[in-house]
């Protein structure tokens, strides 16, 4: 629903509630205790929600321009839009660098990220640490797997909350992509079975069981730890239904898109029991600097792909033809001045 249309939802509610209100002690036969009502209750109510109504078409008001381009899903000019508001005027405003740093991770500029850490770092760290996954994130897609596993790690005894078992997580993910399997699996162990998140629990059993398992010095304990954060996952989600509702909890956020393939084959894993078509440790090896093994493209990606595809084949198909004509043309031209020569003669 475009943002217009909610304000002016509120706006209906607010101004009926408000509407009800006022005429509210007209429906109240007693005069005297209607009075007395209106005058400690109802007025203050009125106040609040006019106070509410006009906070909100200010806010309105003020970010139209940002909210438009939100809607309008146009992520360069997001990204320029934000860039004068946090380089320009220097207002390093924490909702304003996460828009921003997401824009750029949409349209694939993972350098501007960097750059636009770097400068919040100097600027106010705690918004570094704020939108950890979201900087990390930028260093995983770009397939800097060092210096993405040295990032979360800085970030880990700062990040706090919920945020704090996805940075360790992605912290023994980073490593994972490197191939530094015997790094990884003592991690991921640990968030197996003791991790209060179903997610976070649910990959690293998924990880541990068909990854890091053919790498162990301890095959057998590997597994009984993954069979353990599976049960515990079993336990607590119960069906597959209700781990997608979980997933889905976490919106758009990009630190879970990127891994959404993962989050999907351990669900299948866990709930039916589904073994992934090619090896994990495959695909994680092969990841492409998009980081395909872990985003799929969208099929117009596709489709874009294969219309150039067919465009080059044209252009090879004329350059052919451009080719066979002009020796052709060569060679009639050979004959006719052999021919000549021999009139001279």
């Amino acid at each position: 629903m475009k943002f217009k249309y909610l304000i002016v939802a509120f706006s209906i509610i607010a101004f009926i509630a408000i509407l009800f209100t006022v005429l509210l002690p007209m429906l109240i036969e007693k005069t005297d205790f209607s009075i007395l009502n209106f005058r400690s209750l109802i007025i203050p109510f009125l106040v609040i929600m006019g106070l509410i109504l006009a906070s909100v078409s200010t806010f309105f008001f003020l970010n139209y321009r940002l909210l438009s381009l939100l809607e309008r899903e146009d992520w360069p000019a997001l990204a320029y839009y934000l860039e004068q508001k946090i380089y320009g005027r220097k207002r390093y405003n924490s909702r304003y660098v996460r828009l921003l740093a997401s824009s750029y991770l949409v349209i694939s500029d993972f350098q501007s990220v960097v750059k636009l850490e770097g400068k919040v770092q100097l600027a106010k760290p705690s918004v570094v640490s704020k939108h950890a996954l979201i900087f990390g994130s930028a260093r995983v897609l770009s397939c800097d797997h060092g210096q993405a596993a040295a990032f979360f790690k800085s970030q880990l005894d700062k990040s706090k909350g919920k945020s704090h078992q996805w940075v360790r997580w992605y912290h023994s993910f980073c490593h994972l992509l490197a191939g530094d399997f015997n790094t990884v699996e003592p991690e991921f162990s640990s968030l197996a079975v003791s991790s209060n998140n179903a997610i976070i629990t649910g990959l690293s059993a998924y990880f541990l069981q068909h990854s890091l398992k053919k790498y162990s010095f301890k095959p057998d304990e590997c597994k009984n730890i993954a069979e353990t954060g599976r049960n515990r996952v079993l336990k607590a989600i119960k069906n597959l239904n209700n781990w997608e509702k979980e997933v889905g909890k976490y919106g758009m956020d990009i630190y879970v898109a990127i891994i959404k393939k993962y989050i999907n084959e351990a669900g299948a894993w866990i709930f039916n029991n589904e073994e992934p078509v090619t090896p994990v440790e495959n695909r994680i090896r092969g990841a492409s600097p998009q980081y395909e093994a872990a985003v799929e493209k969208p099929a117009d990606d596709n489709i874009g792909e294969k219309r150039a595809g067919e465009r080059r084949k044209g252009d090879r198909r004329a350059e052919k033809r451009y080719t066979s004509d002009r020796r052709t043309g060569d060679r009639r031209s050979s004959r006719q001045n052999h021919s000549g020569g021999k009139d001279d003669l």
